[in-house]
């Protein structure tokens, strides 16, 4: 027989807790204590799913060897064929999935917190590090330490940062995407927006993020049909030899989406008609390359939990060999040297999305920082309405 309710827990019950949409990850997902196997998915890390930490590995490692190939390309130009079809999809890849797993996101306290502590305070931190390190290796004393204006690779966490504080008004409207399109569009126009806090490459990516935010796990599971990945393998050639024809004329620094058209030297009605027909492409090149991505558990599936580590990291090392000449050696730019380099630079980001490698970094790209929030009333009320529904049991007979 059980003991009856103690005095002084009357109060109106508090609302349950909000769990994520479906089909996105909890921080923390509620496993039943007496599944056996629920007990070992969590131990194995079976919980997160495995296709899209492969995507996340497999994007990071291109955005790598496009980062690599860099300094080599404008004497290969089957490199800056490469070049050119990588940088058309593996940023809007990663941006896609970035905003799947951004559709459960509001402004409740704990999902604040965690994008401060896991966007805003690596900004900074990697921001000032990229800033302190160019200044150091490349002699660069006029290097300036600027929080408005992000250097090299923290454009991204920037943007990110962005796009998950407006995930709340793109849920509510009737037509995010069309509308995300027609900003992106307005952006190429728009040279007076300049550099601060990136915002022509926040806006023309915008559109890819609010196309993750509109994703469902079924989309996903259509184009990775065996149909559609035997598809993809004529439109991957097809996309080498349109990047082949446009090396010599077309300017790369559409693939970036950082200037306006009139940056570019283009009239300003080519920036509306890129943007759509870049977004058409890059749309198209996404879907083959989530076709080829592995469902199952392969090697390299944990890594996927740490792609911000190698995305972040790696960049020291690309930066450092461009400053300090190790790409300038003539045998790295004949096919063999481009080889080793694309191998070296896929085995470098992969040793840096390692568990050792988090454990030393954590501290920048994943602090928990309790000191610095108040602790929220509201999960503080519950878990004591929790621990007074244990404490009959307690006493139960």
């Amino acid at each position: 027989m059980t003991s009856p309710r103690p005095y002084g827990n009357r109060r109106a019950p508090l609302p349950p807790a909000r769990s994520p949409e479906q089909g996105v990850p909890s921080p923390r997902p509620p496993q039943n204590p007496q599944s056996k196997q629920a007990r070992e998915n969590k131990q194995n890390g079976k919980q997160r799913d495995a296709f899209f930490d492969n995507a996340k590995y497999l994007a990071i490692v291109l955005v790598a060897m496009g980062h690599a190939w860099e300094p080599l390309k404008h004497d290969s130009r089957v490199v800056e064929a490469l070049y050119t079809v990588v940088y058309a999809f593996h940023m809007p890849a990663f941006i896609i999935i970035s905003g799947y797993f951004s559709r459960s996101f509001d402004l409740r306290p704990d999902r604040l917190k965690r994008l401060i502590t896991g966007v805003v305070v690596p900004y900074v931190v990697f921001e000032t590090a990229y800033s302190l390190f160019k200044r150091v290796i490349d002699h660069d004393p006029g290097q300036q330490i600027s929080l408005l204006d992000p250097w090299y690779l923290t454009w991204f966490l920037c943007a990110l940062f962005i796009w998950r504080m407006t995930t709340p008004i793109w849920k509510l409207v009737r037509w995010p995407l069309p509308i995300a399109l027609g900003i992106a569009m307005l952006a190429t126009v728009s040279p007076e927006i300049g550099d601060d806090l990136d915002l022509q490459r926040v806006l023309q990516f915008l559109p890819f993020f609010v196309l993750g935010l509109s994703l469902k796990p079924e989309h996903f599971q259509l184009v990775r049909r065996r149909a559609v990945r035997i598809a993809a393998v004529p439109v991957f050639a097809a996309a080498l030899v349109v990047g082949w024809w446009s090396v010599p004329r077309m300017a790369a620094g559409w693939f970036y989406h950082r200037d306006a058209a009139q940056e570019l030297g283009a009239p300003w009605w080519a920036g509306p008609v890129m943007v759509l027909a870049l977004f058409g492409c890059s749309l198209v090149l996404t879907a083959c390359f989530f076709a080829w991505v592995p469902g199952r558990h392969l090697w390299f599936t944990a890594l996927g939990a740490g792609t911000l580590y190698g995305y972040l990291l790696h960049g020291f090392f690309v930066k450092a060999g461009d400053y300090r000449g190790w790409f300038d050696h003539a045998w790295l730019h004949q096919p063999l040297g481009e080889i080793f380099v694309t191998v070296v630079a896929a085995a470098g980001v992969t040793l840096l999305c390692t568990k050792p490698v988090q454990q030393v970094f954590r501290f920048a790209m994943e602090p928990k920082m309790e000191w610095a929030f108040k602790r929220d009333a509201t999960q503080a009320a519950r878990e004591r309405q929790k621990a007074g529904r244990r404490e009959p049991e307690k006493v139960s007979a």
